[in-house]
């Protein structure tokens, strides 16, 4: 194998797999990149068998080949280079020949064949999107995924692909947020999955404010294509989480009563009155209470061993005065995902959950907490 690459795309593809290899992992290859060769293209895979990463980035091949190098070394070696243009050479025993300018490396590396082969994809199970639509409902809902590994099924975000509609949800037990856009979805390629947090935290990474994202499933993988402007690609291919996703409709049935308060916030101005009033919490006592009365928002903090805080936002609210606890960081996670200008909460009292919304398709809702 044999080509020159300009450093910028070799890096651009480098950074886009890089992440998910660890450093202390039991298969050696598993710590390398494979590169492959071909046309005008260099691909890139690296896997650590739950996700694989495959990015295509332009290259003049003279000699097609492939072979796998230790990714961590070769990524900081190529940023460090001097020149805008790196000569890249494997020979028969899989040692790498970098040239740039004036520095010239040899990195040992492995065969192509040990690396473990990517799933094949047969299904037909395909939709395509805006990559900007699909990293803003995970931007808007991925948060509220629990991290408890004894509820497993919970560890990821849900994906309905179904009746013209793209639904992302993600709940931990203690809140739950929700999103949906209206897609065209063909009748067989309709699908409920649960990708892990790990794959999505590496989507919301990788994905842009443009371009397109081609979605496709099986029965235990997903495939996301993102395709940017200039043609390049990035695939990311996942395991699913097995099993069924709790009926998030249930919860959200009670919280479509009448009887509800509907309270319009300045999102940003309740983002920093809520991180002010986080500080005067602890481990011990990390609730902040909300108090709506009189056209007034009361925050408040009390910890006794940090101390207290009190926060007064004006709002338009005449109706009874009512008061609730909730576990500040959860409040704030939905606002700082948010774009909007405006939020509305929802409550009905001070036992039932608390409701954040926006006007258009988003949804949170939160537990409240029981203060003494």
């Amino acid at each position: 194998m044999k080509l020159t690459i300009s450093k910028e795309n070799l890096i651009n593809g480098l950074q886009a797999v890089q992440n998910i290899v660890g450093s202390r992992s039991t298969l050696p290859v598993l710590s390398n990149v494979l590169l492959r060769a071909e046309g005008e293209h260099l691909e890139l895979t690296t896997t650590d068998l739950d996700i694989s990463i495959v990015s295509v980035v332009p290259a003049k091949v003279s000699k097609n080949g492939a072979a796998t190098v230790p990714v961590k070394k070769f990524f900081g070696i190529i940023r460090e280079m001097p020149a805008p243009e790196v000569e890249i050479a494997f020979d028969d025993r899989n040692v790498c020949h970098l040239q740039c300018g004036a520095s010239y490396y040899k990195i040992n590396g492995l065969g192509a064949e040990e690396f473990p082969p990517l799933p094949k994809f047969a299904e037909v199970r395909k939709v395509e999107l805006p990559q900007e639509k699909v990293k803003g409902m995970i931007r808007k809902t991925s948060y509220a995924s629990s991290a408890d590994e004894a509820r497993y099924i919970l560890n990821g975000l849900f994906f309905s692909l179904k009746e013209h509609k793209m639904t992302t949800v993600a709940t931990d037990g203690r809140r739950l947020a929700m999103a949906e856009e209206e897609v065209e979805i063909p009748t067989e390629s309709q699908a409920d999955f649960i990708v892990p947090s790990k794959a999505i935290n590496e989507l919301n990474r990788l994905m842009q404010s443009s371009g397109q994202v081609e979605i496709k499933s099986s029965q235990n993988q997903a495939m996301f294509t993102l395709i940017d402007e200039k043609k390049d690609t990035v695939v990311i291919i996942s395991k699913l989480i097995e099993g069924t996703y709790p009926n998030y409709r249930q919860v959200l049935q009670p919280i479509e009563g009448d009887n509800k308060k509907r309270i319009s916030l300045s999102r940003e101005e309740f983002l920093q009155a809520l991180r002010r009033a986080e500080f005067m919490t602890s481990d011990k006592a990390n609730s902040v209470k909300l108090q709506f009365g009189n056209n007034t928002l009361s925050i408040t903090a009390n910890s006794p061993d940090v101390g207290e805080g009190q926060e007064a936002i004006a709002i338009n609210y005449q109706d009874a005065e009512i008061a609730v606890a909730f576990n500040p960081v959860y409040l704030m996670d939905p606002l700082k995902a948010l774009d909007n200008d405006e939020v509305f909460f929802e409550l009905v009292d001070e036992l039932s959950p608390g409701v954040i919304r926006i006007n258009g398709p988003f949804l949170y809702v939160i537990m409240p907490m029981r203060t003494n």
